[in-house]
């Protein structure tokens, strides 16, 4: 592995920065990235929205969904009742829309749906 021609050319390269991003700035909001959220929300205990497969199907299709939260606007993590990390939904006046665009979707992510 270390002779080879794509391993040598990779070696030039100076590494800038390594790891996972957890939040972008969106405006007045910090923004939690999918992935980080994916790996680390299921330790969340606030601004969590369980919602079941019907639900996630309205969201993904541009419906809001209803809800009531102990929480002012801002970013919410979706949650299928399985436990599994969906992605994140925004919450304001009493609802949430969907904030997971379709290149983040996967097909083993909604393998029950």
């Amino acid at each position: 592995m270390k002779k080879a021609d794509h391993s040598r050319e990779a070696s030039t390269l100076k590494v800038a920065k390594i790891g996972l991003r957890a939040f972008q700035r969106v405006g007045a909001f910090v923004k939690p990235t999918t992935r980080m959220i994916q790996i680390f929300g299921h330790r969340a205990t606030k601004a969590v929205v369980e919602v079941d497969e019907e639900q996630l199907a309205g969201l993904l299709s541009g419906k809001r969904l209803s809800v009531e939260l102990p929480a002012d606007k801002g970013y919410v993590i979706l949650k299928l009742k399985n436990d599994r990390i969906v992605g994140l939904g925004f919450f304001i006046n009493g609802e949430v829309a969907s904030q997971i665009s379709s290149k983040e979707l996967r097909k083993e992510m909604l393998v029950s749906l």
